[in-house]
């Protein structure tokens, strides 16, 4: 019972701090105190659940239940404990960086952007917790109505065009894809509840494994899965924060995560593999990475070119999924960790080059490296970790996805086309992103002489913690690699 008890604070706990945090905006210390603090608390809310994670098996509870068998409900499972510990550990990082960066850039609305940030944590607990589908498709939306203030938080042209694609692509999918694809699963299977090899296998004909898993990726836009992607490049008209929040900690994530939720328990993967769903399934995220790693080649503007690395990225998750094999599941969940800390890294570091040079362009950086030496640095960090060398740990999460590839079972010609994709995108991450740090330390400016320093201390130790956990994660993947198998058994 207590157990269930810590598993609901993690929940209201955001909430009630939401609620504070409102009420103080005179006094913008105590303010991002009450933020730091909230986060804190959260995270060890998290921890300990980890912790006592065999007797938090029996944890749950019951909200509300609308429709006899249909509930909304939450339960403790590791793989949602795992997402939890990512949000809320990147919650304490942004929140540090993020009281220097709104300072420093003068934002407005800073009481109502720290408000909303708690808010849409306490929505991505809820993803995280869900105990069936319903209740995960309930916050799923939540997530997308919370964030869209903090999209639209500039109030300018842009920010409200940016808005408008957001809120319009995001919760259209849900209702033209989404929620038929779960009234479906509830007819067909009686359930929506998340259970170890899914519930569609005896209820659902073979021949529609295709089609109805195909609703559920266009469905959940958040993964960003072409065609369904555009709402995430035009989101990045939001303060740095923001972008980490929709990139690393909440949004883009809560898609992934229920992607693969969905594959594992709802239709498990045997069944999938069964019905060679996922033989033409995979051909949707190998393009998707190839696509949009070969945008962000072109893209000047630097959060554009790493919006553009987040939907590749994103679909390494969908294609582990896809493939449907023990190890591409366990190297599809890590690389939801293993990206999280990476491209966090990335987007601080392009907001405190925002924030103290007021350049967003990559054309502009030449030998900013020099004057910014730390920034860059842990820019170059979170570039190889998203590439997937050695020291750093994106290297492992890749190793599990290209060895699923290699065990793949299903046609010769999409067992290359994996391969294909897994290699040339690494190639390709190597050239949009590596190249940025290289023309920073060794390109000369041509005129400028302006003696330029690091961004606020705050944003610094905001830099340093994900950058510091993606160096150690190489060294030590223990935790999400142990909370990752839970998925395969």
């Amino acid at each position: 019972m207590e157990l269930s008890y810590v598993l609901m604070l993690t929940i209201l706990l955001p909430i009630f701090g939401a609620v504070v945090i409102s009420k103080l905006g005179k006094v913008p210390n105590i303010r991002e105190g009450v933020t730091l603090l909230t986060a804190l608390s959260l995270f060890t809310l998290n921890i300990y659940l980890l912790i006592h994670q065999q007797d938090a098996i029996q944890a749950g509870f019951i909200v509300a239940e609308p429709i006899d068998g249909l509930a909304i409900s939450f339960a403790f499972n590791a793989f949602g404990v795992m997402f939890a510990l990512i949000a809320s550990g990147l919650w304490i990082a942004t929140s540090i960086y993020a009281m220097g960066y709104m300072r420093a850039h003068k934002e407005s609305h800073q009481t109502r952007f720290y408000t909303l940030f708690a808010v849409a944590i306490a929505g991505v607990m809820a993803v995280a917790y869900s105990e069936n589908l319903f209740t995960l498709f309930i916050f799923y939306e939540f997530l997308t109505i919370s964030t869209y203030p903090l999209v639209t938080h500039s109030g300018n042209r842009d920010a409200k065009r940016g808005g408008r694609k957001y809120i319009l692509i995001l919760m259209g999918s849900s209702i033209l894809f989404f929620l038929p694809a779960m009234i479906i699963t509830w007819y067909t299977a009686g359930s929506l509840e998340f259970v170890q090899g899914g519930i569609l296998k005896g209820s659902l004909d073979s021949a529609y494994v295709l089609p109805l898993l195909l609703l559920f990726i266009l469905g959940i836009s958040k993964a960003g899965v072409m065609p369904l992607h555009r709402w995430l490049p035009s989101a990045m008209v939001a303060p740095t924060p923001v972008s980490a929040l929709l990139h690393a900690v909440a949004v883009v994530k809560a898609g992934v995560f229920s992607v693969v939720k969905v594959v594992v328990f709802i239709f498990g993967t045997d069944f999938i593999t069964a019905s060679d769903a996922n033989d033409l399934l995979i051909l949707l995220p190998a393009f998707t990475i190839i696509a949009a790693s070969l945008i962000a080649l072109t893209k000047d503007n630097l959060k554009e070119r790493l919006a553009y690395s987040t939907i590749s990225q994103l679909s390494y998750i969908v294609l582990g999924a896809m493939i449907a094999n023990q190890l591409a599941i366990v190297g599809a969940s890590m690389h939801i960790a293993m990206h999280a800390f990476a491209k966090i890294a990335l987007f601080f570091a392009a907001g405190a080059i925002l924030v103290t040079t007021h350049k967003k362009y990559v054309s502009q950086l030449d030998g900013l490296g020099r004057q910014m030496p730390i920034t860059f640095t842990i820019f170059t960090v979170g570039s190889l970790s998203i590439i997937g060398l050695p020291f750093f740990g994106g290297m492992w999460s890749k190793w599990y996805l290209l060895s699923g590839g290699i065990q793949f079972e299903g046609s010769q010609f999409v067992y290359w086309i994996i391969l294909i994709t897994l290699s040339v995108s690494s190639m390709l991450n190597i050239f949009y992103l590596l190249s940025i740090p290289m023309k920073a330390f060794f390109t000369v400016p041509s005129n400028e002489k302006t003696h330029i320093k690091e961004a606020p201390i705050a944003c610094l130790i905001g830099m340093a913690i994900p950058t510091a956990m993606t160096i150690y994660l190489f060294f030590d993947p223990s935790v999400f690699y142990t909370l990752s198998q839970t998925l395969v058994g």
